[in-house]
């Protein structure tokens, strides 16, 4: 047989090519599975995104970049016991090379640990362990940059446990070998804490500075020794550390860091250089970039579209930034928009729109040789369109590999529908929360363990959320078709029960139907499509649709999980008969006027107000807590966005406000100084929360789960449903 003859395998319907010698040696072997599955199944209008591009001398197979996402890290995040290498970390970035991903940018790395304060480079064996996963990851073709971190500075999330503690000298100097606060929130000058304002973050040294770039050096050096690909520096981005000493908004240093624009980017010019030093000059150092700030102020962002100035890093400086930080050394920019004061546009939630930076970013490529990625909402077919057109190099996606690790293989097997899609919640991953006076409400063990996600408790909870056969298969019974019923249902059937779900109406999805109604919530009726497919796949449930339970004994079932939510919580004011229900509202049962007065300013009652405005009304909220949405759990970056928003297009917002009566055409209520008055209402929307409804008691072989166990979000309704489905 001659060296150049191909010849043909078929085994187990897995295609090959072999190139055989004339000793029939193998010389050359190819699958081609992945090959068929793109020629032939994906549409093709994803194409460009599945060509090689290269980042230095390192060549990515793909154009997708999983984008760093904080509690990622492959050396631990935020945990009592200091820096180590994260086996669940690693757990997460293994499976998602698997499937197909180019580049992975695990999230940040803080150079000195966040407790005790000891150095990454002080811990050899995290780095033997680090280079034992490299190995695995290359072995599926992926590619893996580790993201390292100067810091936070001001936009250190202090949480309000911590808070008091750093206030107090004394406890401040008591705490801090454990958790130096005064290190974290070091900034390039003294300033207000983007989360805790009374606290005034103190300025860096100039020996931190020289100290923090050593760090960087040393540290990926050893990311190199042990195999990784790239490091990425985190970042004239987002209004962290680097970012504060590159944006003369917050840098009012007159030394060698502040000052001039060559002394405000000196900081991240001196790191590339160090790194490259102790790497070498073909090593590859990507930087976490953002073209702009969208900043009107202090913790004040700029809407999509709004005309406004610019006090952070406008795009006349992006552009000198951009083409400076390239000749400094950087092998990259992934790039976005925003800082902590406009945190929506590096977090966007479901309100900013899709591809929300493409268009800055794009700007930016032209001023730069180096590759540039592109993240922010973006979706595949405007991602795959960009790179086509050589806008952007790569397209850069985050939290829908937390909601679905298969992803981009289900888009190269044209499964589109088969994406169970991310939408933009941050309930999990990123749920950092702060209301007026407040420093970050979410809950220290919260903060301990981002990067979870409320659709897919498995995702950094492999150990905890893991799918096991039952012990012995039993007949389950649902009641509710909403998602925590079908979440349940889901569980209960691939661990091998049989599953009976009963439905009281028509559709299957209960109140998150009414949730999902908003022009802005379209991944909310993705996920519920998807829910619906996804359910009727497993031969073991049987749907029961228009039937309502009111003997749960006749059921003759083993085990009875009630899902039946919650309904509206009602307010005994005169006139509450002339409200409009918040759910009859967003199902389009009851119409509405042209001003409309929103009782409730709490999360439902600002989606409705922003989908009021959306349609050309003219809302006002009334709410009787001193801002919106106090809920603790719930984003800065979702509700900084409906805060900015109302503010900007001058929404009436009353607060400490509570009602008093619904009258004909108005509605009077009290401030909280006890003064009455009245506000012009044609209608008025009642948005005061929500009573659990369940149609039994939780009993021995009884479950209740959900709203109508407890009011709470879609991440409870989801972690709860396998709580108990789990257990079964």
């Amino acid at each position: 047989m001659t060296k150049d003859c191909f010849v043909f395998q078929a085994k187990q319907s897995s295609f090959c090519f072999l190139l055989l010698d004339i000793d029939n040696q193998i010389l050359y072997y190819i699958s081609v599975n992945i090959l068929l599955r793109k020629w032939f199944s994906m549409n093709q209008q994803y194409e460009a995104l599945f060509t090689p591009w290269k980042i230095g001398n390192v060549e990515i197979k793909n154009r997708i970049v999983m984008c760093p996402m904080g509690g990622t890290s492959l050396f631990g995040w935020f945990e009592l016991g200091g820096c180590h290498f994260d086996k669940e970390a690693a757990k997460l970035f293994l499976e998602r090379a698997n499937n197909n991903v180019g580049l992975i940018i695990p999230g940040i790395a803080p150079l000195r640990d966040t407790f005790w304060g000891k150095w990454l480079w002080q811990n050899p064996k995290m780095f033997e362990e680090l280079k034992v996963f490299m190995d695995e990851i290359h072995k599926t073709g992926a590619k893996l940059f580790v993201q390292l971190t100067a810091g936070m500075g001001r936009s250190w999330a202090i949480t309000e446990l911590v808070a008091p503690l750093h206030r107090n000298k004394f406890t401040r100097a008591l705490v801090k070998p454990i958790l130096d606060t005064s290190h974290e929130l070091a900034s390039p000058s003294p300033q207000p804490s983007r989360w805790a304002h009374d606290i005034i973050c103190p300025e860096m040294t100039v020996e931190q500075i020289h100290e923090i770039i050593e760090a960087f050096a040393k540290t990926a050096k050893l990311c190199r020794d042990a195999g990784v690909d790239g490091v990425e520096v985190h970042a004239v981005h987002e209004g962290y550390l680097l970012d504060q000493f590159a944006i003369e908004f917050f840098n009012k240093r007159t030394d060698e860091y502040g000052g001039s624009f060559e002394n405000r980017y000196r900081f991240a010019a001196e790191v590339v250089k160090a790194i490259k030093e102790s790497c070498g000059d073909d090593y590859p150092v990507s930087l976490r970039y953002s073209v702009e700030s969208k900043m009107k102020g202090f913790c004040e962002g700029a809407m999509p579209g709004e005309d406004y100035t610019e006090v952070g890093r406008a795009m006349e400086e992006s552009e000198k930034a951009a083409k400076y930080l390239q000749d400094m050394g950087y092998d990259m920019l992934n790039a976005d928009n925003g800082t902590y004061d406009s945190w929506y546009w590096a977090h966007p939630p479901m309100y900013m729109p899709q591809n929300c930076n493409l268009e800055d970013v794009a700007h930016i490529k032209k001023f730069v040789d180096i590759p540039v990625v592109c993240a922010g909402r973006m979706e595949p077919d405007e991602g795959a369109k960009a790179v086509a057109e050589g806008k952007i190099d790569g397209v850069g996606v985050a939290r829908q590999f937390l909601t679905d690790p298969e992803w981009v293989t289900k888009l190269i097997e044209d499964r589109i529908e088969d994406i169970k899609p991310c939408i933009c919640c941050h309930s999990a991953c990123f749920n950092f929360s702060s209301s007026k006076g407040h420093a970050n409400t979410q809950d220290l063990m919260d903060t301990m363990g981002l990067s979870r996600c409320a659709l897919n408790p498995q995702t950094m909870q492999s150990k905890k959320y893991s799918i096991k056969p039952a012990k012995k298969s039993k007949n389950v019974a649902i009641i509710g078709g909403g998602i925590g019923g079908m979440e349940a249902a889901i569980v209960c059937a691939k661990r091998g029960h049989k599953v009976d779900l009963y439905e009281k109406s028509d559709k299957l999805g209960g109140v998150f139907i009414a949730a999902a109604a908003p022009s802005f919530k379209e991944k909310d009726r993705d996920l519920i499509a998807w829910y619906n497919r996804e359910v009727k796949k497993y031969s073991a449930i049987t749907i029961h649709m228009n039937t309502e339970v009111k003997d749960i004994a006749a059921l003759g079932a083993d085990e009875v999980i009630v899902a039946t939510g919650s309904k509206a919580r009602t307010i005994p004011v005169p006139g509450v008969e002339k409200t409009v229900e918040a759910v009859d509202y967003l199902l389009g049962n009851k119409e509405v006027g042209e001003n409309v007065t929103v009782i409730g300013g709490g999360l439902t009652g600002c989606e409705i107000a922003y989908d009021l405005y959306l349609q050309g009304k003219k809302p006002t909220i009334v709410e009787m807590q001193d801002d919106l949405v106090t809920t603790p759990g719930v984003a800065l970056a979702n509700t900084s966005f409906l805060r900015d928003f109302f503010k900007t297009n001058k929404v009436p917002v009353h607060l400490e406000t509570s009602l008093c009566a619904i009258n004909d055409g108005s509605v009077t209520v009290k401030d909280k100084e006890g003064k009455t008055f009245e506000i012009p209402a044609d209608s008025v929307v009642m948005s005061v929360g929500y009573v659990p409804t369940p149609v039994a008691p939780k009993a021995k072989h009884v479950h209740v789960i959900g709203d109508a166990a407890k009011v709470g979000n879609l991440r409870t309704v989801i972690w709860g449903a396998w709580d108990i489905a789990m257990k079964l």
